[in-house]
């Protein structure tokens, strides 16, 4: 058994000690598909956090974090009968021949997008998909989940030429957020501006949730950096005055 096998099997008995029905842990015993479904989502952020962080140990810890998750859920599965760990590693491991019949099926050539594009197409219809937009996963946060919609729509030419559709898309949703009447039309027309922008900033060949994400980190040190300078005052300033520290850092960080 080479090092990597020892310490996956390790894992794998580690996880079916602690769901042994007489001296498991009673926590682990007590979890289902459900109620760890959020501690996946999570681990799989922190994954990214470190990565972002460049921190290499943790990044080693996360991903230890996130294999544990897939090792809990190929118990609980195994354990109700659909499936064990050596499955779920044997389907991916299946997919990823199929995704690259260049490499792995003797085919040549290049992976292109269209070519990719192609291949998960097949296997969507091999699932039984029926639409363009069938297997674009519901858990997904909404941003990236509505560009995705977007795209997989895009491919059947459902979309707009170029930049000037979304963008007076935007104005229509705008002033429809701003006539709505009610709560729950606000909600909705909200939601459309939200899914307009998206359609926007993709038009643009932006990804949605990456450039959102580096427009909350560029928020929060601004503001971190107003604090730093107005100190325990900050929340008594007025208006004006907390625009005045926004400007005077915004002008700082151009500087630097």
């Amino acid at each position: 058994m080479t090092p990597y096998q020892h310490q996956i099997s390790r894992l794998i008995q580690i996880m079916a000690r602690l769901r042994d029905p007489e001296s498991g842990s009673e926590w682990d015993l007590a979890q289902n598909f459900t109620t760890i479904a959020p501690y996946t989502i999570e681990e799989a952020y922190e994954v990214a956090d470190a990565i972002e962080r460049s921190d290499m140990a943790e990044l080693k810890d996360e991903l230890g974090d996130l294999l544990l998750q897939v090792v809990f859920h190929a118990r609980m599965a195994e354990e109700s009968g659909h499936f064990a760990f050596e499955d779920v590693a044997a389907s991916i491991s299946d997919k990823m021949e199929t995704r690259h019949p260049h490499i792995f099926g003797g085919e040549g050539g290049t992976m292109g997008e269209t070519r990719w594009e192609a291949l998960k197409a097949a296997e969507r219809e091999q699932k039984g998909a029926t639409s363009a937009l069938d297997g674009v996963a519901n858990a997904l946060p909404a941003l990236m989940r509505a560009q995705k919609l977007q795209k997989r729509a895009a491919r059947t030419g459902f979309d707009w030429p170029d930049p000037s559709g979304p963008e007076a898309k935007i104005i229509e949703e705008i002033e429809e957020l701003a006539t709505a009447s009610s709560q729950t039309e606000q909600f909705e027309e909200a939601g459309d501006f939200l899914f307009a922008a998206v359609n926007l900033v993709r038009a643009y060949g932006i990804d949605a949730e990456e450039a959102l994400r580096a427009a909350n980190r560029k928020f929060e040190r601004r503001f971190r950096a107003m604090e730093d300078i107005a100190g325990e005052d900050f929340p008594n300033l007025s208006l004006d005055q907390q625009e005045e520290l926004w400007q005077r850092v915004k002008r700082s960080k151009k500087a630097s």
